[in-house]
């Protein structure tokens, strides 16, 4: 299953043992060297110590009431995980990142991301176009495979490809025959 990243955001977490919202995600933690949503930051009054987290391994279900866990021992501390503390430690938001291609054009900010439910890995980026761009399309979808690399000031993706020139031996207003091929004059010839 496909989910947008923002709908994970400000969701209720249920515990099975008293059936009872124990707290809210507030911020996904992402790894930005794979771009796996690792852990959720968690909020609510419940809750005895701050920052806590919920790692993505002890979410049992996510259904229409919410983010279904075992109970309120599942949240962590940040470093309790050393590779979870790392990543917490690098304050990586994707939300907000601007993007550019490879060839430093702006191409947009990051409004929100879809990810699988069963890996929490994040597949595509939405972009937000700057406004000169935005007239024509307001939002990119960028696929995962697209990115070059992520560093702490943009998300680089591969530039949109160039069109080769072709070469055409021919008058102007005359056309090329798929059906025939082209002799080394430039001549058609009737394919047999």
């Amino acid at each position: 299953m496909i989910l947008l990243g923002s709908k994970l955001i400000d969701t209720p977490i249920m515990g099975l043992q008293t059936g009872a919202e124990l707290a809210r995600t507030k911020a996904a933690i992402i790894d930005p060297g794979t771009l796996k949503v690792l852990a959720y930051e968690v909020k609510g009054p419940l809750l005895s110590e701050s920052p806590l987290l919920l790692t993505v391994a002890d979410i049992r279900e996510i259904g229409t009431i919410g983010i279904i866990i075992d109970s309120n021992d599942d949240f962590v501390e940040p470093h309790d995980v050393i590779k979870i503390g790392e990543v917490y430690d690098l304050g990586f938001p994707l939300v907000g990142l601007p993007v550019r291609d490879t060839n430093r054009h702006r191409i947009g900010k990051i409004t929100d991301y879809t990810m699988d439910a069963g890996g929490f890995v994040v597949q595509q980026l939405i972009v937000k176009r700057p406004l000169l761009q935005s007239l024509n399309d307001t939002e990119l979808v960028i696929h995962r495979s697209q990115i070059v690399e992520i560093n702490n000031d943009a998300i680089i993706v591969h530039a949109e490809a160039q069109a080769p020139e072709l070469e055409r031996h021919e008058v102007p207003g005359s056309y090329i025959n798929p059906f025939r091929k082209a002799d080394s004059l430039g001549d058609q010839q009737p394919i047999n």
